[in-house]
This record gives C-alpha cells, sequence and structure tokens, in this order.
C-alpha cells in the first residue's frame, strides 16, 4: 500500500523478522488468554498498534482488556455513513466507560456521491460486483487509511463466527496492509464465552443483540436471524455464505469451517 512502512524481513521489537515471529508467537500464544496476548502486543508495538472496532461484543471485550493494560490503548472505527443508531449508541457508551479516544475514519466524500448519483442507494444488492464495490468505498478504503503507518492492527474475529473464518489464527501477517502484524486474541473463544465476560464487567453492549442480531453491519445490510441460522447470515443474507465478508478480512474469505448452531442472544422477529 502506498505510504505503508512493510515490516517483513525487518526486525520487530523481538528482533526476528515478522515471518519467523509470526510462527513462533503462534506456538507461543497457543492456548494463551486474549489478555496475554494483548499485553505482549501493546508492549511491543504501542503506539503503532491499534484495535479495529465495529463495537461488536468482542470489540467492546477487546476495549475493556487493552486499556485495564494501556489506558491510552488506540482504537479506531470506520462509520460507512449507514450505521445504525444503536451503534453510535453503544460507541459513545464504551467511550465513556472505557474512557477511550476513538479515532473515526469515514469513507471519501467524492467517491460516494458519483456511486450513488450513478448507481442509486441499493446498488449492493444487485450483484456481489456491486456490493464489493460499495464495501471497498465505505470500509475498505477507509481501512486502508486507520492502518497507515502501524505496525499491528488487532481485531475482535472468532473462529466460529462464520465458515468464511473457519481457520483464523491468533496471529496473522497481513499481506494486503504491507505486511503488518495481525492479530485476533479472541479467535478461539466462543460467543458464550465473550457474553459471560461482558456480564461480569457490567459492559454496554449493542441493544440490537437483544432483538436477534448476532452480527451487526451497516443498517441495509443486516438482518435479525432466526434460530438454528449461522450469526453472520444476517449479513447480506441474500448472498451465498461464502460471500459473506467486506474485504477487510480478504485472507479468509473462501475459506472453510462450521459455524455454530445458534447464538446466546435473546432472538427477536422482524426484518431490518
Amino acid at each position: 500500500m502506498t505510504g505503508k512502512t512493510s515490516i517483513i524481513g525487518k526486525k520487530t521489537p523481538g528482533g526476528d523478522p515478522v515471518e519467523k515471529q509470526a510462527a513462533d508467537l503462534r506456538k507461543r500464544f497457543r492456548g494463551a488468554t486474549p489478555e496475554a496476548v494483548l499485553a505482549w502486543a501493546l508492549d511491543a508495538y504501542h503506539p503503532d498498534i491499534a484495535l479495529a472496532s465495529s463495537f461488536s461484543m468482542e470489540d467492546i471485550a477487546l476495549i475493556a482488556m487493552m486499556t485495564e493494560i494501556r489506558p491510552d490503548a488506540r482504537v479506531f472505527a470506520l462509520d460507512t455513513g449507514r450505521l445504525n443508531e444503536e451503534t453510535y449508541e453503544v460507541a459513545e457508551a464504551v467511550r465513556r466507560k472505557c474512557g477511550i479516544r476513538i479515532e473515526w475514519h469515514f469513507p471519501e466524500r467524492a467517491a460516494v456521491e458519483a456511486l450513488e448519483r450513478k448507481k442509486g442507494l441499493f446498488s449492493f444488492r444487485e450483484s456481489l460486483a456491486n456490493r464489493h464495490e460499495c464495501c471497498r468505498i465505505r470500509k475498505v478504503e477507509p481501512l486502508g487509511r486507520a492502518l497507515a503507518g502501524l505496525r499491528g492492527w488487532i481485531t475482535g474475529q472468532r473462529r466460529e463466527q462464520s465458515p468464511t473464518r473457519g481457520d483464523l489464527s491468533v496471529v496473522e501477517i497481513d499481506a494486503g496492509h504491507g505486511g503488518i502484524l495481525k492479530l485476533n486474541p479472541l479467535a478461539d473463544r466462543t460467543s458464550e464465552q465473550v457474553v459471560s465476560f461482558l456480564r461480569e464487567r457490567k459492559l454496554p453492549y449493542n441493544r440490537l443483540h437483544d432483538e436477534g442480531y448476532p452480527s451487526i453491519g451497516c443498517a441495509p445490510c443486516t438482518r435479525a436471524v432466526q434460530p438454528g441460522e449461522d450469526p453472520r447470515a444476517g449479513r447480506w443474507w441474500w448472498e451465498h455464505p461464502e460471500h459473506k465478508e467486506c474485504g477487510l478480512h480478504p485472507s479468509h474469505e473462501g475459506a472453510g469451517g462450521k459455524g455454530p448452531e445458534g447464538s446466546p442472544f435473546r432472538r427477536g422477529k422482524g426484518d431490518r
């Protein structure tokens, strides 16, 4: 990526080329707690590492863990311009609760204007190519700007979230963003464990979860799921399951794996 300094083959804080270090870290963090992974990352890379937050339950749990380790841990978010009001509400609640400074990133105005003038407001439902175009403008390009200058980033991805994430590793190299380190501290955690953590800490969460939305993205692209459905079945529900990624995590698109049979969240009726 233009403006990105790759750390592949360069010395990291541990002194090893990042490819070897990533392999070593996968062994080191096998069975490790998310807190242990975050403590290492923040000690080795802060302030050049940040959490990408959509204010999912996973992200909120990670924010709480990170700020206990470093109150000034960095958190960024992507405002696509089409988020649910409930997402903004929980973002503000988490900001106040954890005392964080959220680094918001927005799509380029000219690109959004050109897309909607040419194709209308709902072109993403007309074809997979159109949906990828919308995600690229509203998510992928802003993510690139958010990651510019960082040496690593942290996500709330988990293996059981989706068939496309079945091979997720705690430690990855993000070749799509200059070879920086990508950490998924909750990769092997269950939804029940995440919910339990939030309850124990009395942390806020998006109230749409109580209405049957285990996975929440942009409002027009998210619906409630039914009992027994994959947690991400409500994302781009008109598409085949293997296509249910937006381009932020391309290394897992098309990956195999089995999602969970249920969700700990109370199911609601209706569609959004």
